[in-house]
């Protein structure tokens, strides 16, 4: 069944939007009778039927709803800083969404390659993916912040990590996680952090982790962090 984002699920009759009209009307040639499923990003599925197939408004008639729960018993943060590249950060959100994720802030580092982000446009990816992946909860894309304010947000009773490249002791992530609560992981720029941001860190009650031998891009740590998590939920 077809799935369709709407962000307010409380009424019986909907509108799409002009770009989702012509995406049911034109592209998927659904007509008046045809049943498809919206999700609301924030845990409601609807099914509904083409009430008005005009490929402006296509109007929606729903049927049924439910609420859902994102299925962990945790709350995943990845705090990311933006890469050079935006097409690898939107590929880390488009990934990331899919497999399970409650939020995403990019932070403004000392080795930063990019300050500013359109988070609109990183939305629009992390909504495709809920649609594709048939999700109900969509991840919350926070604007950029530096990194000391975001470290100082953060709730002391959360467990908190930090993954970097410099020298010292680390552990490896899968020993220290518990799959519950609060989740805060921190990657890096490609120049990694700085020794007074790594420190902060560590002042803040962060462990240091490793993700592996190897050295990995940002988006890619990044992802190897959402991926462990939820592997380690199952």
């Amino acid at each position: 069944m077809n799935t369709f984002y709407f962000p307010d699920l409380s009424a019986d009759i909907v509108a799409l939007d002009e770009d989702e009209s012509k995406h049911a009307v034109r592209v998927l040639r659904m007509k008046i009778g045809d049943q498809l499923m919206l999700v609301d990003g924030k845990g409601t599925r609807a099914f509904a039927e083409v009430s008005d197939d005009h490929p402006k408004r296509c109007v929606l008639q729903i049927t049924e709803r439910k609420s859902e729960t994102t299925g962990r018993n945790f709350k995943l943060h990845i705090g990311i800083a933006p890469t050079k590249n935006i097409d690898r950060l939107e590929w880390f959100v488009e990934k990331a969404t899919e497999i399970g994720i409650d939020s995403v802030a990019l932070l403004n580092c000392h080795h930063s390659e990019r300050a500013i982000v359109k988070v609109e446009r990183l939305e629009k990816v992390a909504v495709s993916a809920i649609k594709q992946s048939q999700q109900s909860w969509l991840p919350e894309i926070q604007e950029v912040v530096a990194f000391e304010k975001f470290i100082a947000s953060i709730p002391a009773n959360a467990q908190k990590f930090i993954a970097h490249c410099a020298e010292g002791k680390k552990m490896i992530l899968k020993n220290e996680l518990k799959p519950e609560g609060e989740i805060f992981i921190l990657i890096g720029p490609e120049g990694d952090f700085s020794k007074e941001e790594i420190e902060l860190a560590l002042e803040n009650g962060f462990k240091a982790i490793t993700l592996g031998e190897r050295r990995l891009r940002t988006e890619t740590a990044a992802l190897v962090a959402v991926m462990s998590v939820n592997l380690l939920a199952e």
